[in-house]
């Protein structure tokens, strides 16, 4: 019999009892043997007894003469079967050569019953799962059988009867999941939709990326991250050449209201003038500008960052008119919200949260109550739903606009009694959306036209509006009852009106501007518009500038030099009241689309009078590229902020004007072509960048372990300690020795060995009077420029200084920091040389002898930050394609000598290591070989191993990483590790391989005190998956 025939005997015979069922292995050359009724075997050859003994003698010499196999077993026939070819056949000899001449009655008669009952049990017992009906031929079954019993045969219909009344079959509640066409039902879709944002906030346009994006769940929203097609280089043009948007809503923003003295007091503690521009810089305090700065926990600048923050003031109507209550907008990351929020919270001394206003919900239902309206009665089990809100009781299902996760009950606004300030969370309360590129400036003008201004009469008037005569009758007592009363009261005001059409004039000279770099950093210009749907094209098409809206050149030099004027920057965003009434009152598409079906000539302007929505927006200039020679400007444009509800009609304008659509991805991207940190990735000093890390990590050491050993890489023999992550305080820990070993023999030697000792044992984060002089007559020319960020601290914040400031230094003198004092960084910048791309700096700097920076100069910048990091920008010399936790290397003298006898040399490589968990690796296999044996034993043996020493104690290692604490990573390779790449790619812009990273700042001092002048800034770069160095040029921008 063939392995399928045998299956499909098997099969047939699964459900058979034992004693009945012939077994497979029951072959004629076994003899031929007989049941007795009561189970007793006899061998043909034997001789009976003449009279019948007792069952026991029989059983005995039955065994003697021919032990039987207990596994064969027999038919009740007398029939030999046979195993040939095609199946089970009859023998040829038929019937048995002998029969039993004596059988017992009683145990005869028990067999035959145990045979009789065990058939019974077999056909009356339903062998699958199926009904009545289904096992029919397939000729005899029909449609109505399932529900109707008179359609099978007679002899059936009592089982599918008895069937049908079972609870089982009985037909249940309706389920949850609806039919297609049920769930394409407008009110079940917003209603699904609704549900589904409990859990991760979806943007207004998620839908519309849902469709076009891959989507990713990242800080509790669902965001795009990429398109579906390739898109990678036609991104980089539209920010190059045209324009790229980008949906920026999950950005959070934190509002402060109080008075202005009271505000920056309490957050003058949170940041330094040493790193940059605060909350209280002139062009941004009027609220003309955007601002951007480094928040710290309060006095522990520069360690503890929190992250950076954007910042706008509101600004006044007149510049002369200042209010005590001003209001400040703080835009920040979702993963730094958390933190951000506490501290302002802390130091604002907002503790008291104030209640939400929350609709009185309906009466709560009683258990009882739940489940008779939950319960069907029988009468309607079977038969359609009907819609029970169907008529004038309907209340239409509202979609969710916003944070669709918070919870009402939860407070979103604290004040504090004493300062009186009052924080409110404004997440999602506002879309904001970023347009990149050159092209920003015509399609903002082609998509938005500024609001028509509205005059009301007390009288009847008749308006006539597009091809039809719209009757339209306003009375001064009926205003307040239209929709957009607000903005007729504003147009009553004369002020009002000619500040609108100001900022309308401006807007307009924007369109004849070739780029957004043109205009003054962080201009701030406010604007109402009116509903972009009804400037809607027929068809999707590409602006272009217009030189023609510039004609006046004056305006637009005065524009491009002083920049907006601080009047215009006014826009009623601002007000909380004014932006619910737009949200609420918006037309729908489908109400503006069946406006539009009614025009007389189709496709003809729409105009809706009075009924149009008007948007007050704010329009904010985004810089570019801001920092090095090469490049100024590259990627600057204009962020749109408007209120909420109407993300989706602002989205689809900007798209039919040309621009094209980008991800998380590709604002990586435009980050590292900044060369600018990327948030939260290139903050390893902020907690939000430990926890990115770490994910990231995660996810990379779980993308390793998926391929198989031998499609990966070994690191361990690559000699590259942590592929996944950036072990940033083990690296400036190490560093920290390695120069203070360096410096011990000529420390002992020096008169003055044991003050280097006591100032290197404090650590000081600022420099004394009493150090500053001995820095002096030490490094000749570091009075100076050691003066300076001392005087910087004083002003920023006099507190620090004394005692407090010293005890700040002395709990954090060993944590992690970046530098990021501007004073330092130049100096650095300097120090490094200039790009290898830029030539003529090249050459300026060889010229002038810039004098290389020796460890008097460097003293004071180590003493205040013995363990930082800098950032740091690296450029290729040759070819190469960088990669993230790249590895930044010192070069030896060996490697500049190869390099000046051969300018085509690439650059060393690495030997290959040995693989210490080698063994380990392999008895693991051993050890999980002889688990898998145990595990097949019996269970009572498995029992007993549990209870024994467990076996898994031991670690668990993974061919090709490195287990455990690792070792020394600077000097574990053959060149010194001085930092790491976090962005690097092949850069377009460039045409070469570029990367972003940190590097140890004793390290490069080190690194550049020793270097000669020629190659004075040459770094070599390894990925983690190549044992090949590269050359390239170190540059710290500022």
């Amino acid at each position: 019999m063939s392995n399928a025939k045998e299956r499909k005997h098997a099969k047939k015979m699964r459900n058979q009892p034992t004693n009945v069922t012939l077994s497979s292995g029951f072959v004629a050359d076994r003899g031929t043997k007989y049941h007795n009724g009561g189970g007793r075997h006899f061998h043909q050859a034997q001789k009976q007894e003449p009279f019948p003994g007792t069952s026991r003698q029989r059983q005995t010499k039955m065994t003697h003469h021919s032990p039987v196999d207990p596994d064969v077993k027999e038919q009740s026939s007398s029939k030999i079967m046979f195993k040939k070819k095609g199946g089970w056949k009859a023998g040829p000899e038929g019937m048995s050569q002998e029969i039993p001449k004596y059988i017992t009655a009683s145990t005869f008669a028990q067999a035959r019953a145990a045979e009789i009952s065990a058939m019974l049990k077999a056909v009356t017992q339903k062998s699958s799962n199926s009904l009545v009906f289904q096992t029919l031929p397939r000729h005899m079954r029909r449609r109505a059988m399932s529900h109707n019993v008179k359609r099978l045969p007679r002899r059936l219909r009592e089982i599918a009867q008895k069937e049908a009344e079972k609870a089982v079959h009985q037909k249940k509640e309706h389920s949850k999941n609806k039919c297609h066409k049920a769930r394409r039902c407008h009110k079940n879709r917003v209603l699904e939709f609704n549900r589904r944002q409990k859990k991760n906030i979806w943007l207004e346009t998620h839908i519309w990326h849902a469709k076009r994006f891959h989507m990713v769940k990242k800080w509790g929203y669902c965001l795009g991250e990429r398109p579906t097609v390739k898109s990678h280089r036609a991104c980089y043009r539209a920010m190059t050449n045209r324009c790229l948007l980008q949906d920026l809503s999950y950005y959070c923003c934190l509002e402060l209201k109080g008075k202005e003295e009271e505000i920056l007091k309490a957050l003058s503690p949170m940041c330094s003038i040493d790193a940059g521009l605060t909350f209280a810089a002139v062009h941004c305090l009027s609220g003309k500008c955007q601002g951007s700065v480094l928040l710290y926990r309060a006095n522990r600048y520069p360690r503890e960052m929190l992250g950076p923050v954007t910042f706008i003031w509101k600004s006044e109507r007149t510049p002369s008119h200042t209010s005590e209550s001003r209001q400040l907008w703080i835009w920040l990351h979702p993963m730094l919200k958390q933190d951000i929020l506490e501290e302002l919270k802390a130091a604002c001394q907002c503790v008291e949260p104030i209640k939400p206003t929350i609709c009185t919900p309906g009466p709560l239902l009683t258990t009882s109550e739940e489940k008779s309206q939950t319960e069907l009665p029988d009468e309607k089990i079977g038969k359609k739903r009907k819609r029970k809100d169907d008529g004038e009781n309907a209340k239409p299902v509202k979609k969710v606009i916003g944070d669709g996760t918070r919870d009402p009950h939860q407070p979103s606004s604290w004040i504090s009694a004493a300062t009186g300030i009052i924080i409110s969370d404004l997440t999602m309360e506002m879309n904001r959306l970023r347009l990149i590129g050159p092209l920003s400036h015509s399609i903002l003008t082609e998509a938005l036209k500024a609001a028509s201004v509205q005059t009301v009469r007390v009288n009847a008037t008749v308006v006539l509006y597009s091809t039809h005569v719209l009757l339209s009758k306003f009375e001064g007592e009926d205003t307040e009852k239209t929709p957009h009363h607000w903005w007729i009261e504003t147009c009553k005001n004369p002020d009002s009106v000619s500040l609108h059409h100001r900022q309308e004039a401006i807007f307009e000279l924007l369109g004849g501007i070739t780029s957004p770099a043109e205009i003054p950093s962080g201009t701030i210009l406010g604007l109402t518009v009116g509903d972009p749907r009804i400037n809607l094209p027929p068809k999707r098409s590409k602006v272009l500038p217009n030189p023609e809206k510039c004609q006046d050149n004056e305006k637009v030099r005065q524009l491009l030099l002083e920049g907006v004027p601080v009047d215009c920057a006014h826009s009623f965003i601002w007000n909380q009241a004014i932006c619910k009434n737009v949200t609420e009152n918006k037309i729908s598409d489908q109400d503006l689309n069946r406006r539009r079906s009614e025009l007389l000539v189709p496709g003809s302007q729409l105009v809706l009078g009075p009924q149009e929505s008007k948007i007050p927006i704010l329009l904010i200039q985004q810089p570019g590229k801001v920092t090095g020679d090469d490049r100024r400007g590259w990627g600057s444009g204009w962020d749109i902020l408007f209120p909420k509800g109407w993300g989706m009609a602002f989205w689809i304008p900007f798209i039919y004007r040309g621009a094209r659509v980008g991800g998380l991805k590709e604002s990586v991207m435009h980050s590292q072509y900044k060369r600018s940190p990327d948030i939260p990735g290139d903050f390893p000093d902020c907690p939000a960048g430990v926890v990115f890390a770490e994910e990231q990590a995660k996810n990379l050491l779980e993308k390793y372990k998926r391929r198989p050993p031998a499609k990966r890489p070994n690191y361990v023999k690559l000699g590259t300690l942590a592929p996944f992550c950036c072990p940033w305080e083990q690296l400036a820990q190490e560093w920290e020795s390695r120069v203070q070993a360096q410096e011990e023999p000529s420390v002992a030697s020096s008169p003055s060995g044991e003050d280097s000792d006591s100032r290197r044992d404090k650590l000081p984060c600022a420099p004394t009077p009493e150090n500053t002089d001995l820095w002096s007559d030490e490094g000749g020319t570091s009075l100076s420029s050691c003066s300076e960020p001392r005087e910087a601290m004083d002003t920023e914040c006099p507190a620090r200084v004394g005692t407090e400031w010293v005890a700040c230094q002395d709990a954090t003198g060993s944590l992690l920091c970046v530098l990021r004092s501007r004073k330092w960084l130049k100096q650095l910048s300097t120090w490094c040389g200039p790009s290898s791309r830029d030539k003529r700096a090249a050459r300026r700097a060889s010229g002038s002898g810039e004098p290389a920076p020796t460890r008097a100069a460097c003293l004071p910048l180590l003493e205040r930050f013995p363990r930082a990091l800098v950032w740091v920008s690296l450029a290729l010399l040759r070819k190469g394609s960088p990669e993230p936790h790249s590895m930044i290397c010192v070069p030896t003298e060996e490697d500049f000598l190869r390099l000046r006898q051969d300018q085509l040399y690439c650059g060393p490589q690495e030997s290959k290591h040995s693989d210490p968990f080698k063994s380990e690796i392999r008895k693991q296999k051993e050890r999980k070989k002889v688990e898998k044996r145990q595990n097949k034993q019996a269970p009572t043996e498995r029992e007993g191993l549990a209870g024994g020493p467990p076996a898994a104690g031991h670690q668990a290692l993974t061919l090709g990483l490195w287990s455990g604490p690792l070792p020394g990573v600077t000097s574990h390779c053959s060149r010194v590790l001085l930092g790491f790449v976090t962005q690097g790619d092949f850069s377009m812009a460039v045409g070469g391989g570029e990367a972003l990273g940190f590097v140890s700042l004793t390290g490069l001092l080190d690194m550049l005190s020793t270097q000669p002048a020629a190659e004075r800034g040459l770094v070599l770069l390894r990925a983690p998956a190549s044992p090949q160095y590269r050359f390239a040029r170190i540059a710290v921008e500022v």
